[in-house]
C-alpha cells in the first residue's frame, strides 16, 4: 500500500454521517463514516464543534493509548473483554442480554439504531444518535449504559475464533485474557 498524502496525515478520528439512500454494501463502510481532520473527544463533530450541553454524554473518539493514560492516571486498568461482558451482563449468566432474551425490548434498554441502517432512524429509544448518560434502566450490578450508545476499549484483543479455539482445549477457564493478536 502507498502511503496517503500527508495532507491526510493529522488527528482525527471518524464521525457518523447518513446517507440519502439504501446503501448496496453494508461491509463497506465508507459510506456512513466520514474521516474529519480535527475530530477529538473536546470537538466530537469535527473542528467546529465543542462539548456545549454533552456534560451527560458519554466520551467519545478516544484512542487506545488516551484509554491506556487515563487508567494509568487513576491507577487501574482496562478491563479484559471477559470481564466486560460480565460486567455488561449483570447478573444474567444464562440470557443474551442483560434484560433477559427479548430482543424486542432492545429500545428500552439500550441506544441502538432502529430503522432502515444508516439511511433512516426511527428513535424508539428515544434518540437519533448519542444519548446522554443514565437514559436507560441499570443491570443487576448496578451499572448504566451497557449496551448500544458507543463502543469501549478492552485490553485484549478481538479475535473471531478466539472462543472456538478456547473451547477445543477442552479445560475450564476463569478470566480469559482474549486473543495476543
Amino acid at each position: 500500500t502507498e502511503k496517503p498524502h500527508d495532507s491526510i496525515l493529522q488527528p482525527g478520528s471518524l464521525v457518523f454521517k447518513k446517507t440519502k439512500s439504501s446503501v448496496p454494501n453494508l461491509y463497506d463502510y465508507s459510506q456512513w463514516w466520514e474521516w474529519k481532520i480535527g475530530t477529538n473527544w473536546k470537538q466530537p463533530n469535527g473542528p467546529d464543534s465543542n462539548l456545549e450541553g454533552k456534560e451527560n454524554y458519554p466520551v467519545v473518539h478516544i484512542a487506545y493509548e488516551d484509554a491506556l493514560a487515563y487508567c494509568d492516571w487513576a491507577g487501574r486498568r482496562l478491563p479484559t473483554e471477559a470481564e466486560w461482558e460480565y460486567a455488561a451482563r449483570g447478573k444474567q449468566n444464562d440470557a443474551l442480554f442483560f434484560w433477559g432474551n427479548e430482543h424486542g425490548k432492545l429500545n428500552e434498554f439500550a441506544n441502538t439504531w432502529e430503522g432502515e441502517f444508516p439511511v433512516s432512524n426511527s428513535k424508539m429509544d428515544g434518540f437519533e444518535l448519542l444519548a446522554p448518560i443514565k437514559q436507560y434502566p441499570k443491570n443487576d450490578f448496578g451499572l448504566y449504559d451497557m449496551a448500544g450508545n458507543v463502543w469501549e476499549w478492552t485490553s485484549d484483543w478481538y479475535n473471531s475464533s478466539y472462543y472456538q479455539s478456547l473451547k477445543s482445549t477442552n479445560q475450564v477457564t476463569s478470566n480469559p485474557k482474549g486473543a495476543k493478536s
